[in-house]
């Protein structure tokens, strides 16, 4: 069975992050993506321009419509702006037996600001409890804590074990920040802790890479895996993308990672 992924995130016309990366993670391994769009953004590789965020209501109305008439699987959950929205997207999923992947996304990659900081408490509180699994990374972990960023295993893994104990019932705290050749991850839920080791790829086309891992192991855990299996083949998947993403020839910045990847033959 294909799975029904709902991702809840704004959006990205350039097409690199927010739900058009959702959506193209989404349909890349497996699943049939669905959205409700909390912004639209004026953005391109290099930076955010503008945004206008979607009024809550709207928000609610959307997430309410494919409730009434679609199974939804699993869903993701992404740029998020207020804490009207964040309000809004926890009572719109109320009661919804769904998996979800909470994706915190606070800054972009050329340091714009897309969580209002009044915004982090909301999310701390009201969405983090409801979520199977968030997947943050070191600067959005320390966010959530009110605490510095992590600079070493040992700390992520304090830093993980803070936020599962927060409601969340795993944590995957992503180490791309740190520093060195490898790009390690960590997944904190009642199983203990388990590291995902991962090459760093020398590149500067990785925008997106948070919310297309996030779709993808929505998507995985729609397939019913794992969450251990699920953030395995997550983490596979975007690896192979950031791997390719030089494929792609996508503005003047920070390109997008390769979504269709396995399905398009490398370039000369």
């Amino acid at each position: 069975m294909i799975p029904n992924i709902l991702s809840i995130a704004g959006s990205d016309p350039s097409g690199g992050a927010g739900i058009q990366a959702d959506l193209k993670a989404i349909a890349a391994t497996g699943g049939y993506g669905m959205a409700a769009i909390t912004a639209l953004t004026a953005q391109n590789t290099r930076g955010v321009k503008g945004s206008a965020l979607t009024d809550p209501g709207m928000v609610a109305a959307q997430i309410a419509a494919v409730r009434e008439d679609i199974r939804i699987d699993a869903v993701k959950i992404g740029m998020l702006g207020t804490a009207a929205i964040v309000e809004a997207v926890a009572r719109a999923l109320e009661g919804l037996a769904a998996p979800v992947v909470l994706d915190p996304v606070m800054v972009a990659k050329g340091g714009d600001r897309l969580l209002a900081p009044e915004a982090v408490a909301a999310l701390r509180d009201q969405l983090l409890p409801m979520a199977t699994v968030v997947t943050p990374n070191l600067p959005e972990a320390a966010d959530l804590l009110d605490a510095p960023a992590a600079g070493s295993r040992a700390a992520m893994e304090a830093q993980a074990e803070a936020l599962r104990a927060r409601g969340p019932a795993a944590v995957l705290l992503k180490g791309g920040h740190l520093a060195g050749g490898e790009s390690p991850d960590l997944l904190c839920d009642g199983a203990g802790r388990t590291w995902l080791e991962g090459a760093r790829h020398v590149t500067a086309n990785t925008h997106g890479t948070g919310c297309t891992l996030s779709s993808a192991l929505a998507t995985e855990v729609g397939h019913g895996r794992p969450l251990a299996e699920a953030v395995a083949r997550a983490k596979a998947y975007i690896g192979a993308a950031i791997a390719r993403a030089d494929d792609l020839s996508v503005g003047t910045g920070h390109g997008p990672v390769h979504h269709f990847y396995a399905f398009q033959e490398r370039s000369a």
